[in-house]
């Protein structure tokens, strides 16, 4: 009867085990073990723990061989019991041992948030969940628990994940926030407070700018945003995209601290004090890199649909506007229109670049809208250029 079952994908042999390996049947299982990967010519192995409610030292010793013998082997799906014996006997710290994942399901649960990159669901009153849309997302997760806690530790108000779990065949993010509501929520359940809601909004967000960071100490959002311009060449016409290229170039280098996808369903409001959620795209550089994006995604994405931002953000295009306008207004400190004009021109010109390499990556006739929204960046960047000199302010 065997003791251990097996199978063998692209060159990588897996070994499942079950139940306990201690000294009564650990000399059978290596036999078995010796006997599948003889007849199995593999390039990895993997020993699979999920189903392994025990091991022993006499075990140990069959992990401790093929982690000397195989030249790639890991241990995965370790439950909590097993991996501690990894963990306190040092296995954990000379060989590959992988956690087990708790699972959770997210069906019927909120959507209060949805990017590029996941979706963010209430699981409880207590708790919050982030699903990653790439089913290989441990990289992409690990960066951002960094990131967040980075922030955190510079006095930025932001949540940070507690644990990862598999949700599905994706792989999501834990957060614990305590009936906290995005401000998107927020406006939509109280429109008449709208304006206090942006200040706070507006505040935070010179608080994050407030921080100034280290040369690489995060991605630098100006060298990302020069190699989408330059993305652009035969696209737009020789004179406007040399102009282009130019503004950006020539913008001062900065090291403000950027969240990089700033709008009212990435903060919540926690026991009356905002929190950020979704780091992922925390970089630094000029702040005119933040505004740039949240032009996109209080006017910008909508221009052509005003469905698109209610859709997306839960309220009117009309809502979205006063949005963007109040909070330039409380993060400058100004009322002047001319003032703030200048500076949405320079935060739309940038915006519309941004949007334009996107949709010509992503094959804009394949999107929803995407003439549309090409025609519209074409346009209108040939409309603000000529009003622009530099992008800074």
């Amino acid at each position: 009867m065997s003791l251990i079952n097996s199978k063998i994908e692209d060159g990588v042999l897996t070994l499942i085990p079950s139940g306990r390996i201690d000294s009564t049947n650990a000399p059978d299982i290596q036999a078995e073990i010796d006997e599948i990967a003889s007849a199995n010519p593999h390039d990895a192995v993997v020993l699979d723990a999920e189903d392994l409610s025990y091991i022993s030292s006499a075990g140990l010793r069959i992990v401790l061989k093929l982690g000397k013998t195989e030249k790639n082997f890991e241990v995965v799906n370790a439950n909590t019991e097993v991996y501690d014996i990894f963990d306190m006997t040092g296995f954990s710290e000379i060989l590959t041992i992988k956690k087990a994942y708790r699972k959770f399901s997210v069906d019927g649960c909120e959507i209060i948030g949805k990017g590029a990159k996941g979706i963010v669901y209430r699981y409880d009153p207590e708790t919050i969940v982030k699903v990653y849309n790439n089913s290989d997302s441990l990289p992409a997760i690990q960066r951002e628990r960094e990131l967040a806690r980075k922030a955190f530790v510079l006095g930025v108000p932001t949540a940070i994940s507690y644990d990862v779990v598999k949700v599905g065949d994706k792989y999501g993010s834990v957060f614990e926030l305590l009936d906290a509501k995005s401000f998107a929520k927020l406006i939509a359940g109280d429109p008449d407070n709208l304006e206090k809601y942006i200040d706070i909004y507006a505040k935070l967000l010179k608080q994050i700018h407030e921080n100034v960071l280290k040369d690489g100490e995060l991605p630098d959002r100006k060298a990302k945003t020069l190699r989408k311009v330059r993305n652009l060449r035969g696209t737009l016409p020789d004179e406007q995209y040399e102009k282009l290229c130019g503004l950006v170039e020539n913008l001062p280098e900065k090291n403000n601290m950027i969240h990089g996808d700033y709008h009212i369903k990435n903060v919540l409001m926690q026991n009356g004090e905002p929190t950020l959620i979704d780091m992922d795209t925390l970089s630094m550089g000029h702040p005119i890199f933040e505004f740039s994006a949240m032009y996109l995604a209080y006017i910008g994405y909508g221009e052509t649909d005003h469905s698109n931002i209610s859709d997306f953000l839960g309220i009117p295009f009309e809502f979205a506007e006063k949005i963007w306008h109040r909070s330039l207004e409380v993060y400058f400190d100004t009322t002047d229109k001319a003032k703030i004009s200048e500076i949405e021109n320079r935060s739309a010109l940038v915006g519309y670049a941004s949007m334009l390499e996107r949709l010509i990556r992503k094959n804009y006739e394949n999107e929803e809208n995407g003439k549309a929204n090409y025609d519209l960046c074409i346009r209108r960047i040939a409309e603000l250029l000529p009003k622009i000199d530099n992008l800074d302010f």
